[in-house]
């Protein structure tokens, strides 16, 4: 008896060990480490149905009004920002790329990033010298990721800056759950395909190399339960793996040792 108590006592141990390598980001870095990330940094390009808010500042105030639609209620092709640039028009882009941008008129921004937008709208204003000093700041409106599964804080994560990583959106959704790290899986629509990429969070190698580090407005993030938690809902399939069935037997057997001992 006392030779079972040991072996199952091992096995609990080993249980916990194999449960540790499953729950451990990036295993293979250590301290002192380098590791390359070999997917180029991709900042968020602007795509058709995107809002963004833009506001025109100079030492003419008076006149850069007429480029700040301030307006608090929706108008074709406008509606108002619910970011910090209070009751500013957000600009949708249009199915062609373009919004409509005040005396200038049709602008394509398809495919640009923020900061492109900005110096893109600043050079027409000089050019057209209807600003000499213009200062344009570009906001995001309603660009956003969605992360689903086995995660803390399921939902849809707002975008406020240009690169936003797998990493951030798995931090700002609260971490993912002890069930659901190895089996990230990010889509991404590419006009009328759907990307799929799969990433092992425990592997340095797939995180860093893959398409999906950076990620992109309206990605969906889904990270799906290991077979421990899918299998909860059949208790034949859960339960001689699990490490509480472990702990449980290797007590039973132990007080089974010493009520034998003891007699």
């Amino acid at each position: 008896m006392k030779k079972i108590s040991t072996l199952i006592l091992a096995a609990m141990l080993m249980a916990s060990c194999g449960t540790t390598k499953k729950v451990t980001y990036l295993q293979d870095l250590h301290e002192g480490d380098t590791k390359s990330i070999t997917t180029l940094a991709q900042k968020i390009k602007m795509q058709p149905g995107d809002k963004i808010s833009i506001v025109v500042n100079s030492k003419d105030a008076e006149l850069t009004m007429l480029f700040n639609l301030a307006t608090p209620h929706r108008s074709l092709g406008q509606e108002t920002a619910s970011n910090s640039n209070n009751n500013v028009a957000l600009y949708t882009v249009d199915s062609y790329g373009n919004i409509d941008f005040p005396v200038i008129g049709k602008i394509n921004i398809e495919g640009l990033t923020r900061e492109e937008v900005q110096t893109l709208i600043k050079d027409e204003l000089i050019k057209r010298e209807l600003v000499l000093d213009p200062i344009v700041t570009v906001e995001y409106g309603n660009h956003r990721i969605s992360v689903l599964g086995e995660i803390n804080k399921p939902g849809q994560i707002n975008i406020t800056r240009d690169e936003v990583t797998l990493l951030d959106a798995i931090a700002m959704a609260g971490d993912l759950k002890i069930e659901g790290l190895r089996n990230v899986t990010v889509l991404r629509g590419d006009g009328d395909i759907q990307k799929v990429y799969e990433i092992d969070l425990t592997a340095s190698e797939s995180l860093y190399s893959s398409p999906a580090y950076y990620l992109q407005q309206n990605d969906i993030v889904y990270v799906k339960p290991n077979s421990k938690r899918a299998g909860q809902s059949d208790i034949n399939s859960n339960t001689l793996r699990s490490t509480s069935f472990w702990m449980s037997l290797a007590s039973f057997v132990m007080a089974l040792v010493t009520f034998i001992d003891n007699r």
